[in-house]
């Protein structure tokens, strides 16, 4: 069976090569994903991270699962050519007015999934053959990962944040989208995911990122952080949280360095 996305493409061309760094291996930090804001959701463009070292230039990321990778537009990743593998994964996300204990602010409501490995992710997979379009193939994982409540909800190219490409170990290219939902829409998410095809295999629960840090400056997001997380799903969270305004850069440097110090 042919691959699905191969009469989007143009050709085979491939993102021009960017100039290699000639310190050493040892001492060289992985570059991070550089978010480029699109569509109606996205109205600014946030100061985003350092391209070397970890969130704000610290520790390096997360990414060894994908070897060297490097920033590609849905575009270019459309015309590799055959031979490339495409995940699709997706941040979803809604206002949330409630107040923890009646005074610390939630602000909005993020979705994340606990892998059957223990490592957090966000739903999605991998893009198949038969798929018409990424947005296609991301729309059925999340079916197959959420449930009945994911059947409502349509992806479109302006929901892509960015993606990264990368030849070792295999040839993968990583997309990441966010979508803005009502709060009764991701409510009807985690009500339906217990009934999802992946349930208690791939998928085993859903958690709420919290977006708040508590008096002490550990509690909240700075311990969230703190956790496992797979490939680059930690560096996607907190741009993604920036770039969208779901929390000040200020608190998210904070809380990045907090986690990362060990608490």
């Amino acid at each position: 069976m042919g691959w699905g996305l191969r009469s989007l493409r143009p050709g085979p061309r491939r993102p021009a090569e960017r100039p290699r760094s000639t310190r050493p291996a040892h001492k060289r930090g992985r570059a991070c994903l550089r978010v480029p804001l699109a569509g109606a959701d996205w109205p600014r463009r946030a100061s985003l991270p350092a391209e070397r070292g970890g969130a704000w230039g610290g520790a390096p990321m997360e990414v060894a699962a994908m070897g060297e990778s490097r920033v590609v537009s849905r575009a270019e990743a459309l015309e590799l050519g055959p031979g490339w593998r495409h995940a699709c994964h997706a941040l979803l996300y809604a206002p949330c007015p409630g107040r923890l204990f009646g005074r610390v602010p939630l602000r909005h409501a993020v979705l994340m999934q606990m892998r059957f490995d223990g490592q957090l992710g966000f739903p999605g997979g991998f893009v198949d053959p038969r798929d018409s379009s990424l947005e296609a193939g991301l729309s059925r994982e999340l079916r197959e990962e959420l449930g009945p409540g994911a059947a409502p909800l349509s992806l479109a190219e302006g929901d892509h944040l960015g993606a990264r490409f990368a030849e070792t170990p295999q040839r993968l290219v990583a997309h990441f989208y966010a979508k803005r939902l009502s709060l009764e829409q991701l409510r009807a998410l985690e009500e339906g995911a217990t009934k999802a095809a992946d349930h208690g295999l791939e998928v085993l629960g859903l958690v709420r990122v919290p977006l708040y840090t508590l008096r002490d400056g550990v509690g909240g997001l700075p311990t969230f952080l703190s956790n496992s997380f797979v490939a680059s799903a930690r560096q996607q969270l907190l741009q993604a949280l920036g770039a969208l305004g779901l929390v000040p850069e200020a608190e998210l440097r904070r809380a990045d360095a907090v986690s990362r110090k060990g608490l």
